[in-house]
């Protein structure tokens, strides 16, 4: 009888998982893996603005990475738009339209 019992005392072949406590599960690791948003310095945050307004200027393509809790997203497109009292930039894509909020970009190329 004493085979049947493991560390705890539960006999080994009574544990079960519900599938509500598993998406749980599975929930609360997703949610472990959020990461805070780095602050850039002032001399990055000037380029990136310099590169937008180039961006907008002469519709040239501008490589973004956006910032995301769990990952860095890369987008592609031409400024169209620039919002100074929002603080965000109009990109477009390939066929449609996507505004950015400029404290959500890590870094910009041309």
């Amino acid at each position: 009888m004493a085979s049947k019992l493991h560390a705890n005392g539960v006999y080994e072949g009574s544990r079960m998982i519900l599938p509500e406590h598993r998406e749980a599960y599975l929930a609360e690791m997703e949610e472990q893996k959020r990461r805070g948003k780095p602050q850039l310095d002032e001399q990055e945050m000037q380029r990136i603005g310099e590169v937008l307004v180039q961006s907008y200027k002469t519709n040239c393509s501008v490589d973004l990475l956006v910032f995301n809790p769990f990952y860095d997203e890369p987008v592609t497109g031409v400024v169209v738009g620039l919002d100074n009292q929002a603080n965000r930039v109009k990109l477009m894509l390939d066929d449609e339209f996507r505004w950015i909020q400029l404290a959500e970009i890590m870094s910009a190329n041309v």
